[in-house]
């Protein structure tokens, strides 16, 4: 128990633009709300989104983001959603471009920063960036008086990356590149680049059985209120 309050779980998601509000998690649809709901009364989902951020520059926030906190149970997991803007060309786009194997390194120092402050490496799921669809992503550069700045190919590697990253770590992954690559894959994208509300729940339902097995051991906070002893509630609500 928190000084003056109960401190409920924690669930966090650590990402760029397509965990962040804007065209992301939280939006009505989104992948974030959808697990939040699925958590009520049972484990706060916090949005830590920035979005364009690299894992360069997550690397150097996450320890003013996620800080050690007063009872590591309270840490349900943690997920890291990083590599859509790492994998941006080196040539067109050098401001968001971080090189294929610095992206591996930086993803692994973000993981022993966690186990630093007590946060284990069961507790952490890494997603790969989802595949890029060129053309509708090239009209959104050009719209932007850019060129296109990423290509498809080239985002495979770095999923491919995410996922050796996390097997060597031993964390959770879910490989969304692969995952979305059946069928046309352009319907899960808003821009080509983003996630549609199609996408958003392509995403959820395959990142929830991974969450859930972190959290299925929760117990709801406070009790269902048909459980409440209406003639002495206190001996129901402050257990």
């Amino acid at each position: 128990m928190a000084a003056g309050g109960l401190l409920w779980p924690r669930l966090i998601l650590f990402g760029d633009s397509i965990t962040q509000v804007e065209k992301g998690s939280f939006e009505n649809g989104g992948w974030g709300a959808a697990i939040a709901n699925r958590l009520v009364r049972k484990c706060d989902v916090l949005n830590r989104g920035l979005s364009g951020y690299n894992t360069r520059w997550a690397l150097t926030v996450m320890p003013k983001i996620i800080t050690q906190p007063p009872d590591q149970s309270t840490i349900a997991a943690v997920v890291i959603f990083l590599g859509a803007n790492d994998s941006a060309l080196k040539d067109v786009n050098p401001v968001q471009h971080i090189p294929l194997t610095e992206y591996a390194e930086n993803l692994k120092h973000l993981i022993q920063y966690l186990k630093s402050i007590g946060i284990c490496e069961e507790k952490v799921i890494l997603i790969t960036p989802p595949p890029l669809d060129e053309s509708a992503w090239e009209k959104a550069c050009i719209a932007k008086g850019n060129k296109l700045d990423r290509y498809n190919s080239v985002t495979k590697e770095y999923a491919q990356a995410c996922v050796k990253v996390a097997t060597e770590c031993g964390t959770g992954v879910l490989d969304l590149w692969t995952l979305m690559q059946i069928g046309d894959f352009s319907s899960y994208l808003l821009d080509g680049l983003h996630l549609s509300e199609k996408g958003s729940r392509f995403l959820e339902t395959h990142l929830w059985p991974m969450l859930e097995k972190r959290t299925e051991n929760l117990p709801m906070i406070f009790p269902y209120w048909r459980d409440i002893d209406h003639l002495n509630c206190q001996a129901s609500l402050l257990l």
